[in-house]
């Protein structure tokens, strides 16, 4: 099994996999995390580091991790803030994980019963602590 190990921090951003999918992401190249209206996932944004990795979750069809991603630009405005106020990086594909790891296989592994994807389920953007990574890892399998 490949072992992925997150930076000192790491994430997971959700997007509707009908609106931006991992296979956008993927067609893509590189994407930029845009559109996020919502304060504590902004300043996760804006605390982002180039490097950081962050599980990349389809929400609302599907509710599962599909994949890693990893943050390659770091600090950005938000392209579709004509005010200007809110943050954006750019994430790059790294790795699809050998089988999604549902909301509900979440929810089922009380390792998990803290991780910020349940105690703050709207949040889009949210902090993954290293012991969750490596138990929602092994959960998937591992990774391609």
């Amino acid at each position: 099994m490949s072992k992925i190990k997150a930076t000192e921090q790491a994430w997971l951003m959700k997007s509707e996999p009908d609106v931006y999918g991992w296979d956008d992401l993927i067609a893509e190249g590189e994407g930029t995390w845009d559109g996020v209206r919502n304060h504590l996932a902004a300043r996760n944004l804006r605390t982002m580091k180039v490097g950081d990795l962050a599980f990349f979750y389809h929400s609302n069809i599907g509710k599962e991790i599909v994949g890693i991603a990893q943050i390659s630009v770091a600090g950005l405005t938000d392209p579709t803030d004509p005010e200007g106020k809110w943050a954006a990086v750019k994430v790059k594909p790294v790795v699809k994980l050998k089988a999604p790891v549902t909301l509900a296989a979440i929810k089922a592994n009380p390792a998990l019963a803290d991780m910020e994807l349940l105690r703050l389920s709207r949040l889009s953007v949210s902090a993954v602590r290293a012991s969750e990574w490596d138990i929602v890892l092994e959960m998937a399998g591992g990774t391609i």
